[in-house]
């Protein structure tokens, strides 16, 4: 056994049994002709220096978008798929797994840096199929390893920008028997979906923070996502859209009523006003709110209901799905959320990127409904609840690893702490904003 740059014990029998293991694996590059040509020897050869950070950059480029696809999460093939990626974990468990990646400078492992930490990340990423085995073992961090970054980020969710920060550097060093674990944990939660999951379906993977609206077996389109955090969690569920509402109505739960607003009033009275909210008794009267005690120890016992428009919490749009959690997926005024690295920040509900896009999928086949129409209503400002011709499938599940039929493994942040396991949750729920709904 040997030592690579101070990470510890790692044979580099394992890694080139590793290696040629997965030399064939779906997600592994083409292997080498045994006989290799002139420039691949060139391409091999540690004494060539530190130029080859100059070879195929659009290669790079283009190695983090092919791990995008257009086979939906769930389907006929989520079991087979995963099975497959099982199978390959196992070998490269039963050959040593991957080296750890400890960088030796301060500067982050970036294109253009030299340190011979990357030595074990090159090692790394050939073992899991992300970089070509032709790139060859040295301390360069080139194109070829900066393409394979980005590759693995896109796997495992994270910003593709090809830097070896601290949330790649954690998710690389998870090691190899955990991701098995995890593997087969979700392998479990896979079997326990029905093969016809409907020809039109909407899957909300919670630790993806994706949804995705599946036809005829295919993703017809695919949202970013925020859910819950992990002390007000987005529920587990299988139900069925019943209902879009266009210019939704929103009204305040009491926690928000206690918590936020009745000491915003004491601050600024005009608050409600500003923001469009009314106080409404439970005979359907508006209450005017400088009628309200707001320095009483108890809030009123009134419904605080805002009127539609660009400032309510669900923004445009609502989808309405039968659960006994009073959750939704919803529209929201800030848009900026969604550029967030991970996207766990509601109270339950589940705020969708580009829900018009969603909601016209949704009424696809209700009659009357066409993108004009729904676009014309929203500019109206007025509410209008519109009930589906048929009920669309939704199922919110939380799987956090999964393989398509183009054998590419994909890993997620374990949020909500269901995998077993304490190292598959990477901690990037940073920077939380304050609950809405």
């Amino acid at each position: 056994m040997s030592k690579i740059n101070g990470i510890g014990p790692f044979s580099r029998r394992a890694f080139l049994r590793s290696a040629a293991t997965l030399g064939a694996a779906a997600l592994a590059a083409p292997a080498l002709a045994q006989n290799a040509t002139p420039l691949e020897a060139l391409i091999n050869d540690r004494s060539r220096g530190n130029w080859d950070d100059q070879f195929d950059a659009k290669a790079a480029a283009r190695t983090a978008a092919a791990v995008q696809s257009n086979a939906p999460i769930l389907g006929p093939d989520s079991v087979p798929n995963i099975q497959q990626a099982i199978a390959q974990y196992q070998n490269i468990v039963a050959n040593g797994g991957w080296p750890q990646i400890n960088p030796t400078s301060q500067q982050p492992l970036q294109l253009g840096v030299t340190d011979p930490s990357v030595q074990s990340l090159r090692q790394h990423l050939m073992i899991t199929g992300d970089l070509p085995r032709e790139a060859g073992i040295s301390s360069a961090f080139d194109s070829y390893v900066d393409g394979a970054v980005k590759r693995f980020q896109a796997r495992h969710g994270l910003p593709a920008d090809g830097v070896m920060g601290d949330f790649t550097l954690k998710a690389m060093n998870i090691p190899a028997n955990v991701r098995l674990q995890q593997l087969n944990t979700n392998l479990v939660r896979l079997q326990t979906f029905p093969s016809d999951l409907g020809r039109r379906h909407v899957m909300v993977n919670i630790p993806a923070t994706r949804v995705e609206a599946v036809e005829d077996g295919q993703v017809a389109l695919r949202h970013q996502a925020i859910v819950g955090r992990e002390s007000r969690p987005t529920h587990i569920i299988n139900s069925k859209i019943y209902e879009v509402i266009l210019n939704p109505y929103w009204t305040a739960p009491r926690s928000i009523v206690v918590k936020d607003i009745v000491p915003l009033m004491r601050k600024d009275p005009t608050y409600l006003t500003k923001n469009n909210i009314r106080l409404i008794d439970s005979k359907g009267q508006e209450v005017a709110p400088e009628t309200i005690d707001w320095n009483s120890d108890k809030a009123p016992d009134l419904m605080f209901r805002q009127d539609p428009g660009k400032t309510n919490a669900m923004a445009s749009t609502k989808i309405n799905f039968h659960n006994p959690n009073n959750e939704y997926m919803h529209d929201t005024p800030e848009q900026g959320l969604f550029n967030k690295l991970m996207r766990f920040d509601s109270s339950g509900c589940v705020r969708v990127q580009n829900v018009r896009d969603l909601a016209t999928w949704l009424l696809a086949e209700t009659p009357g409904w066409p993108r004009q129409h729904i676009e014309q209503v929203i500019s109206s400002r007025v509410n209008t609840p519109i009930t589906l011709a048929s009920e669309v499938p939704v199922y919110f599940v939380y799987i956090s690893a999964w393989s398509a039929r183009d054998g590419i493994v994909q890993f997620r942040d374990d949020i909500y702490n269901l995998d077993g396991n304490s190292q598959l949750a990477l901690n990037t729920t940073q920077g939380m904003e304050q609950p809405v709904q």
